[in-house]
């Protein structure tokens, strides 16, 4: 389990088709509304909370997983890649769980993302 006093950080590569064996984990009224897919796993936005899964391990047999109600987020803040050289983007989400760091990778659209978060935190 990552120490939560840390930042925790994920890479997110690019974006993809909401994988279907997400459906066991929502509750009732939940909605897998976007997925981003990691260096081994998946991120999966529902319209409740962000859900990580983590593989560990050689075989990525054991999966941790995250989950991060949009209610303990308490402050978020997006960078765009700077040009040539700086090609990812990144997120910062402060949380009463602690600091959460997200790497964006060229291929996913960063203020796509940040509506992503903002539609989640803001609208009723």
């Amino acid at each position: 389990m990552a120490a939560t006093q840390g930042i925790l950080e994920w890479t997110l590569v690019s974006e993809c088709p909401i994988p279907q064996d997400v459906n066991a984990l929502l509750v009732a009224g939940e909605v897998a509304v976007a997925a981003y897919k990691t260096i081994r796993d998946s991120a999966i936005f529902t319209n409740k909370r962000l859900i990580v899964r983590d593989s560990q391990g050689i075989t990525g047999k054991k999966v941790e997983i995250y989950s991060i109600p949009y209610s303990s987020i308490n402050m978020w803040s997006t960078e765009n890649a700077g040009g040539f050289l700086d090609t990812s983007a990144e997120v910062e989400l402060w949380t009463r769980a602690g600091h959460i760091k997200v790497k964006l990778q060229k291929g996913v659209d960063i203020r796509k993302f940040d509506l992503l978060i903002a539609n989640s935190l803001l609208v009723d």
